[in-house]
Parts: C-alpha cells; structure tokens; sequence
C-alpha cells in the first residue's frame, strides 16, 4: 500500500475541508443540481473485482469515447473494474473537494481545469512518482513531451498523468489567400508578415465595417512566450507579470487591434456565433476570419462538420527575435486524492490509458478523441500513423508539441489568481482603456499585493 494511504488522514482533511468550506456557498446550489440530475447506482458488471471509482467532466460523444476506454480496460485485466461517472464540469470541483474532506472522493478523477498547485499544496493528491521505480521515474522524465511533463509536476513531483495535450496553430483558407493574388503555399515565417497578410485578407462593407477579419493576434498568455516572455521566471522560481517580452508582446497585440479599430473588433466579434462546441456555425467555416488561431480538436471537429472546406494548418511563426514553436499549453490529465480507496487500481487505469507498456493501444484511443499523445511511442504507432494520413492538419500540431517553448501556466498554487490578473491586463488593454504599461504595471502590483497577503497568512 502507498504510504500515503498509511499515513494519518486528519491533516488532509482538514485541509480539504477548509478548502471545501470555502467553496461551498458558490457552489452549493449546483453541487444539488448535480446530485438530484445524476442516475442512481449502476449495476457492476464485475463484483468479484476491486471497484475503481472514475470521476470525469466529459459529457456527449466524450463520454462514449471515456466509457468505451473503460471498456477495453476492464477486458484486459481482471483485477480491477473501472466505474466511470459523469461530473458536471460546473459543479466538478467543488464536489471533488467535499468528497475529500468527507472522507469518500474517487480513486481517480481526470481533470483539465487548473488544480495541481493548488490541491497538491494543499496536500490533497498524491504524488504520481511514488508509484513508479527509480528507473521508471527517470525515463518517464526524459521520453514524455516537455510540456506534458510541465502540466503534471509540481515541486519535483508528479501529481498529473497527461493523457492528452492540447496546442494551438494557425488555421487558415486557402481560398482567401487566392481570391487575395497570394501564394497559399507560402505561409509567412514572422508573426508581422502573418498580420501584413491578414490587413490583405480583410474585407470591410461600404460603411467600414468588418465583416472578414483577415487574422487578429490576441490572447496575451498564447502570444507572451511566442515573444520570449511568460508569467513565470525559472532561475527565480516565481511569477511575473510585468517583464520587457511581456511588454513586447501586449504591445503588439494592442497595436494590432487598434490599427483596425478597438470598437469595430468588438462590433464584429459580437455578430459572430463563435461555435465553440465545434457546429457548422464557427466563423472559420463559414468565412468570416481568413486566419485564425484554434487548437487541434478543430480538425477532426472540420472533418465531421465541414467536410468539403479546404484548409490548411501552420504553426503560429514568431516575430522578429522570438521563439519558434512558442506558446501556451494544457491539457487531460489523472489525478489520485488523497485518501482513495484503491489508488493501485487507478494507477493501473491512468497508465493504460496514457499508453504505459502498450502505445500502440493508446495511439487508437488517441485517435477516438482527436488527441495529442503524452510521449512519442504513441505517436509513432500505426493507428495514429493512419490517423494523421487521413488527417494530415494535425501534423501541425504533433510537429510543435515536443517543442520547449510550449508553456503551461505558472506552478503555483494561485494559479487562478494570476490568471486572472493576466485576462485583466490582457482586456484593458485591448479595449484601450489602459496602455500596454499601465496594464501591465497594474497586473504585477495586484500580484506583489496578492503574494504580500499571503505570506501575512503564511500561506
């Protein structure tokens, strides 16, 4: 048994409730939602086996890809049986917290929101690395994709097993490229002749407004490593918000918007449907942006939705003196709490499903979901060999993921505060409201500020 599960339990408790306790309000009236909506119990296919509860946020098609993965799992051994439940990703995490500081959570929950520093600071998951040998833990840090490893740790220790990565490129029309005399065979190689062409590609009604965005670069915590910089500084171990790459890159995004008008971007993004569940209706598809920045699920997402659209995908190019194959990053990963009852077995399941000891079998689970993989044996297998022929946009895609310059966020435990604090920074100065210094200087003093009440608290 880990030794976690042998230590004394009260002190994660505790924790977990306090954090529980300071989530209850808000979360209150949808954790009973929740609970009055979900199905009562299952019937277990395999009673003789030890039970592994598995706690998810899927919903849809998702959910049949999760419980067909479950499927193949519970066939291949027959020591452990997997029972997946649905989550509301609304209500996930409070539910989460109040399961452990009751004294009941999942064996494994999979999760993409942003909890690890957190809830391992907080002393609520368990450390992932306990369950491999020396040797394993070794390789495991040398062959997974940077960023995959990145998402999971945390002060040295894994406490999330990525099964999924997520990384974002540039989509674009080749159609508009054409009607437009340009060669769609040429993708620029800098970030500033990507947004010459998009001034090209654009087109405006009679009365000025937008109704083609050629390409408009936003989105500050994407664009902040493409331009060198980012929110946390490795050789100081700590998080920075106001920083001269940062500055470079906030500038350039606020130019950007300004040069075709911060009321009309607004005016033309509030006409658009902007088809985030992936339907027919995203303003890719139907032409309304020639150039746009999106992550992989977009094209299997294309493949069912649009069939017929022709397109093409390409890493995002980095501005003069910046980073190539830079950018941000999260993606799916298996937590074990605190206090599971059979973390071996949810080990077992978090280890088949990344593709642990057979890749071949995850690279086809990997293509079920239109997922990126968390180490190149499961991209070299067959099955996603075959995927990507039938698919070849998101080779863009796995070409940029072993890159060192994919970021997550920050490792720290307040994580949801910097965000914030980032998207702040980020909207002021997009709307114009404040300059890219003003904003910036802003974000770093709500952080210095954040992080002198924590120490007052000595957290």
């Amino acid at each position: 048994m880990p030794r976690e599960v042998q230590t004394v339990r009260s002190g994660w408790r505790r924790r977990a409730a306090a954090i529980a306790a300071g989530v209850l309000a808000a979360g209150l009236a949808l954790l009973l939602a929740a609970v009055c909506a979900a199905p009562g119990p299952r019937r277990r296919a395999h009673p003789d086996r030890i039970p592994v509860h598995f706690w998810h946020m899927w919903t849809a098609d998702w959910k049949a890809v999760v419980e067909r993965i479950v499927a193949e799992f519970n066939a291949s051994q027959t020591r452990y049986e997997v029972i997946p439940l649905s989550v509301p990703s609304a209500s996930a995490d409070s539910k989460f917290l109040l399961a452990v500081a009751g004294g009941a959570p999942p064996d494994l929950m999979a999760q993409w929101n942003q909890v690890i520093p957190a809830w391992a600071d907080s002393g609520l998951l368990m450390e992932l690395d306990q369950f491999m040998t020396p040797e394993e833990w070794t390789r495991f840090q040398a062959e997974v994709y940077p960023v995959a490893l990145k998402i999971g740790r945390y002060k040295g220790h894994l406490y999330g097993l990525c099964t999924a990565v997520s990384i974002w490129a540039c989509y674009y029309r080749p159609d508009h490229f054409r009607e437009a005399g340009l060669d769609p065979d040429a993708f620029p190689e800098t970030l500033e002749g990507l947004w010459a062409i998009g001034r090209t590609l654009e087109r405006r009604a009679e009365d000025g407004r937008l109704v083609r965005m050629g390409f408009l670069p936003q989105w500050l915590n994407m664009y902040a490593p493409i331009f060198g910089g980012g929110f946390w500084d490795e050789a100081a171990s700590r998080a920075v918000v106001d920083t001269p790459a940062n500055l470079r890159a906030l500038a350039f995004l606020a130019e950007c918007r300004k040069a075709l008008g911060f009321n009309e971007v607004v005016r033309f993004e509030s006409s658009l449907n902007q088809g985030q569940g992936g339907n027919v209706d995203w303003p890719f598809i139907s032409g309304r942006y020639s150039i746009v920045v999106d992550g992989q699920w977009r094209v299997e997402q294309l493949a069912r939705n649009a069939p017929d659209l022709e397109y093409r995908a390409a890493p995002i190019p980095p501005p003069t003196g910046g980073k190539r194959h830079a950018g941000w990053s999260n993606g799916n990963f298996m937590i074990i709490p605190k206090g599971a009852a059979h973390p071996e077995g949810a080990w077992e399941f978090a280890k088949f499903w990344a593709g642990w000891g057979d890749p071949a079998r995850a690279a086809e689970f990997c293509t079920w979901g239109g997922w990126l993989p968390l180490w190149p044996p499961v991209a070299e297998a067959p099955a996603y060999r075959a995927f990507l022929a039938k698919h070849p946009a998101f080779g863009t895609f796995l070409d940029v993921l072993p890159s060192e310059n994919i970021v997550p966020s920050p490792p720290v435990p307040y994580q949801v505060f910097l965000n914030d604090q980032i998207g702040r920074v980020d909207d002021y100065a997009m709307r114009g409201t404040k300059t890219p210094e003003a904003a910036l200087r802003g974000g770093q003093a709500e952080l210095n500020a954040e992080l002198a009440r924590r120490r007052r608290f000595g957290l």
